[in-house]
């Protein structure tokens, strides 16, 4: 699963940010000075557009999240499968699950060179514990808080919530845990351990090379899985009273050797969890990589229907659209996509997750029965290159401009490692303009310095779209998504 859990200093971060921009003024080489400058503008500017709102210290903002966690191992992916003595395979293949060595290989094969990311279970828990054991010898390895819910509870807190998080840990993990954060869950002995391959754009393995920097999940979880912390989680959320409900880790169920009927069992609970929190609450669902058909068509039924707000990245979108339309999930898109091909994916999604509402509320109210469920009213998709929200006018969602500039800026924040953004480690790889659609005669929205979030409205709701400073010095890539969802979601609870 994704990890983090790097203290912020998000108190300072801003400040310090526009110093280096004034800083960097100074000394750069004539050659780069126009670009220079142009990053420098858009980094501040994008600095003033997140300023325009801030959280309330005072009365924080309750965000209850769930569920599960774990321990990242983080490696350099290359340097890992030479020391296991994996130089290179000649075909990259797609495996729902792994077994063994080499179909790790040819699973990593395929989304390395697009750059893609990608979690997978391995089934072999005597082969997971082995490539445990040797990425704890690889130097350079680094150890983190992992896991959806626990990653997006740091960001969270450090941006100024009270957050309760559900889960289970080990003593050890819960002290390495930001304040303001309460948890709800049995105590572990021992934490999951999840093995995270990074790699580099421009990194080579045999005879691939990474279009993007990205990472590879390997886990062979057997306790989340299982939502084991649901029910302590539910008795303290009445108390809790959020004003805000985050689900996400939900892909540890995909693939798991389940019994009959356990999955089903668990996301019922899970569902009438979500119905039963009061329709005032938001409810927010992050997207992650699902392999499994059975269970997108269980999460539509069980979860997505509850949520009024949904994050995912470039792969997941396409992912759920294709789902939505009644086709096979796509397992690898376009790493790289345009503005105007998101943005269209994102207006089927929202027309036709709210095309499904309408139909179910309409079928309640002619039997008579309780509405279920909830229009899709905010949706967030992170990519590389930018940031895209469509949030419905008139919701309780609010300040999309200033939500989609932070979450831009998080996103160099967490993968540079650093809450001071140094324009000096970062490129823009957004087009100069961009079209609104890939319908012929869409307007081109030109990409301005000193006004870089753009936004207009359409139909019911409004549209926001940020580029992303790109870091170029790779700390981390995994908890990447987790990091800017949470940053967008705080100003806008």
């Amino acid at each position: 699963m994704e990890g983090g859990g790097r203290v912020s200093w998000m108190k300072y971060g801003s400040f310090v940010s526009l110093f280096v921009v004034l800083f960097a003024v100074w000394f750069r080489s004539p050659h780069n000075a126009v670009l220079d400058d142009r990053l420098d503008t858009v980094l501040s500017s994008l600095l003033q557009a997140e300023k325009k709102v801030g959280v309330n210290n005072v009365a924080r903002p309750k965000v209850a999240i769930g569920f599960g966690g774990c321990v990242d191992l983080l490696v350099d992916g290359v340097s890992f499968l030479k020391k296991i003595g994996i130089s290179n395979t000649e075909s990259p293949v797609h495996y729902d699950y792994l077994e063994n060595a080499e179909q790790l290989a040819q699973s990593f094969a395929y989304f390395f060179a697009p750059g893609a990311a990608a979690e997978r279970f391995m089934l072999n828990e005597t082969l997971f514990s082995e490539l445990v054991d040797s990425a704890r010898d690889l130097p350079g390895n680094r150890w983190a808080v992992g896991g959806n819910a626990p990653v997006m509870a740091g960001r969270m807190a450090n941006e100024g919530c009270d957050v309760l998080l559900g889960g289970s840990y080990s003593t050890d993990f819960v002290d390495v845990l930001p304040e303001h954060i309460t948890v709800a869950g049995e105590v572990l002995e021992e934490p999951d351990i999840h093995l995270i391959l990074e790699y580099s754009a421009g990194s080579s393995w045999g005879r691939y090379t990474s279009r993007r920097a990205n990472r590879y999940i390997i886990h062979s979880d057997n306790r989340n899985p299982y939502l084991s912390s649901m029910e302590e989680f539910a008795k303290k959320l009445k108390d809790f009273k959020p004003d805000l409900l985050v689900v996400g880790g939900l892909q540890m169920m995909d693939n798991f050797p389940f019994q009959s009927g356990e999955r089903d069992a668990l996301l019922s609970r899970l569902s009438d969890l979500l119905s039963s929190s009061s329709p005032q609450i938001g409810i927010h669902f992050e997207m992650a990589s699902f392999v499994e058909e059975s269970i997108m068509e269980d999460l539509l039924h069980y979860v997505v229907s509850h949520a009024d707000s949904l994050g995912m990245n470039e792969q997941e979108l396409p992912n759920l659209l294709s789902l939505l339309k009644g086709s096979n999930i796509t397992v690898l898109s376009d790493p790289n996509p345009r503005v105007a091909t998101v943005l269209d994916q994102m207006r089927e999604v929202y027309r036709i997750l709210n095309q499904r509402y309408k139909d179910a509320s309409t079928e309640s109210d002619a039997k008579g029965a309780k509405r279920r469920g909830k229009p899709l009213t905010r949706l967030h998709v992170h990519t590389l290159a930018f940031q895209a929200m469509i949030v419905t006018r008139d919701s309780k969602w609010k300040n999309t401009m200033s939500a989609t500039a932070k979450a831009s800026l998080t996103a160099n924040r967490h993968v540079c490692g650093s809450n001071d953004i140094d324009p000096s480690k970062a490129r823009l790889i957004m087009d100069d303009s961009f079209s609104v659609s890939q319908r012929e005669g869409s307007q081109r929205i030109p990409l301005q310095e000193n006004r870089p979030v753009s936004c207009w409205d359409e139909d019911d709701y409004e549209i926001c779209v940020a580029p992303v400073l790109v870091c170029t010095e790779v700390y981390q890539t995994a908890g990447g998504g987790d990091n800017v969802s949470a940053a967008g979601l705080v100003l806008q609870i």
